[in-house]
């Protein structure tokens, strides 16, 4: 096996929480006079970490009274969360094959240990690091503190910070298609593997499990 353990995104990886975040979004926006944003608007504008991103469109106006709104709104939601086509069968396949998996998400707390219970995902997981603003700042000692081997660890996720945490922690970086950054952007930070989804990922495990070789 190439990975012997793997570190997931939460949002835009395992789940698709794409609508209502918009839904928070434009409603922490709107709360301040600032126009609503359309799906494609977002998707290009919003990145991680994400005070950055509020700092921009809300200049002045601190991250932590902008947070209720969102929480709130996020439950109120039209649209709910789902877990993502491939996403269950990977993490059986992973417990399968005992890869060890974890989770490093700048995803709230609550809201993810909600659904994470309510999908019961929960328990495929070694350990969870959820509310995590910057990932790069957290990757080191996840690996550390686990005694992940950083030539059979790699980080799977949907946003270029996602994939600079991997290069920055010297792991694996793993792209899907299946989140919040464009294609586009996400080619360009030159992941070391990229999937349209997590099924063809867990193919491609398989296919270098009976054809090994360096991960580099």
């Amino acid at each position: 096996m190439r990975y012997r353990s793997l570190l997931f995104d939460w949002s835009g990886t395992l789940v698709d929480d794409l609508p209502p975040t918009l839904h928070a979004t434009n409603a922490v926006l709107n709360e301040h006079q600032v126009p609503s944003m359309s799906r494609e608007e977002f998707r290009q504008r919003f990145r991680l970490p994400y005070p950055e991103f509020y700092d921009e469109m809300l200049p002045g106006v601190p991250i932590e009274t902008l947070e209720d709104t969102f929480r709130s709104s996020f439950n109120e939601s039209p649209q709910g969360v789902t877990v993502l086509p491939h996403a269950r069968e990977m993490l059986d396949w992973c417990r399968d094959q005992k890869i060890r998996c974890f989770v490093l998400s700048s995803m709230d707390v609550g809201l993810f240990t909600e659904q994470a219970h309510d999908f019961g995902l929960h328990g495929h997981f070694e350990a969870i690091y959820a509310g995590v603003i910057d990932k790069r700042e957290r990757i080191g000692g996840i690996l550390s503190g686990h005694g992940l081997a950083v030539d059979e660890t790699a980080f799977v996720g949907d946003m270029v910070h996602d994939i600079h945490t991997a290069k920055h922690g010297g792991i694996a970086s793993v792209a899907v298609a299946t989140g919040y950054d464009p294609v586009d952007r996400l080619a360009q930070s030159e992941p070391h593997h990229f999937f349209d989804h997590m099924g063809d990922f867990r193919q491609w495990l398989e296919d270098s499990a009976k054809h090994p070789e360096p991960a580099r």
